[in-house]
């Protein structure tokens, strides 16, 4: 069986003048380091044999998806809601509210607003879609850190929470980093083996 890999690419760093949690707040775009970042990932990336490239739907991780097909011959990017950042109530509020609350968006709050393993079903749900039409392939998702995070804890058997979050690769993952699954089987049971990359830091 061939090998199926998904790189999920964290967006670079974003202009923030305000200091606020932005979710998914429209406007937010890449800042000046931001696009470097998201460059270097293209650089990357652009060595290995990518078969589709997909961005969720909000500003950062499109325009970072856009630094990555310019090194690709210009592919179009495909957009998917599964990818978005996770629905919280905390979107427009002060960073410091969600320092003090160690970035948990997730406690003591209900539907519509998402919990962790909300956020890894979908995930989940974009890598068996991946796995069926491009098995045996390369491809690359821009997308946002909480979504790459709980795919990493689940890839490692960890709990799915907030916690395990926060402590995955020193207190978070890097700004543009490439996180890569890949898939040996066509199992929808089997758990990947994954890397860990942070091309600028």
């Amino acid at each position: 069986m061939t090998e199926t890999t998904v790189h999920f690419i964290r967006h670079g760093i974003v202009k923030n003048p305000d200091q606020v949690y932005y979710g998914r707040l429209p406007g937010f775009r890449l800042g000046k380091l931001g696009v470097r970042q998201a460059r270097a990932a293209a650089r990357i990336v652009s060595q290995y044999q990518i078969a589709a490239v997909f961005s969720s739907p909000l500003e950062r991780a499109i325009e970072t998806a856009e630094e990555i097909v310019k090194q690709l011959d210009d592919m179009e990017i495909q957009i998917s809601e599964l990818l978005l950042e996770a629905n919280t109530p905390f979107e427009g509020q002060p960073i410091e509210r969600l320092v003090e609350r160690n970035w948990d968006v997730y406690s003591g709050t209900n539907h519509p607003y998402e919990q962790p393993t909300d956020v890894l079903e979908r995930a989940r749900e974009f890598v068996a879609n991946v796995r069926k039409e491009y098995q045996g392939q390369q491809v690359v998702a821009t997308t946002h850190g909480d979504v790459i995070a709980f795919m990493i804890a689940w890839a490692l058997g960890k709990p799915i929470t907030n916690e395990q979050k926060q402590a995955i690769h020193k207190d978070y993952l890097g700004y543009a980093s490439i996180t890569s699954f890949t898939f040996e089987t066509d199992s929808i049971n089997e758990t990947p083996e994954f890397t860990y990359l942070v091309p600028l830091e």
